[in-house]
């Protein structure tokens, strides 16, 4: 038995029902600079599944958890 193993190499999440890599945007905070990610929802006019973003590599894992690239939404 291992107590510390190895990450394994997870399968990229399913996108959320009615988004669209197009959708995914990044917002900031008009008060604080504080950026989140997400998909942005016009009707709503508001991101869903927001994350925090505290550096470039939050965006990237972002990403990589839907198993896309940061410019294959272009």
């Amino acid at each position: 038995m291992h107590l510390f193993s190895k990450k394994r190499n997870a399968k990229p999440l399913p996108l959320p029902d009615g988004c669209t890599p197009e959708q995914i945007q990044i917002e900031s905070s008009i008060c604080t600079g504080e950026k989140t990610i997400g998909f942005y929802d016009a009707a709503e006019k508001k991101l869903r599944y927001a994350e925090l973003v505290r550096e470039e590599s939050d965006i990237a894992a972002f990403y990589a958890r839907y198993g896309l690239t940061p410019n294959s939404d272009k």
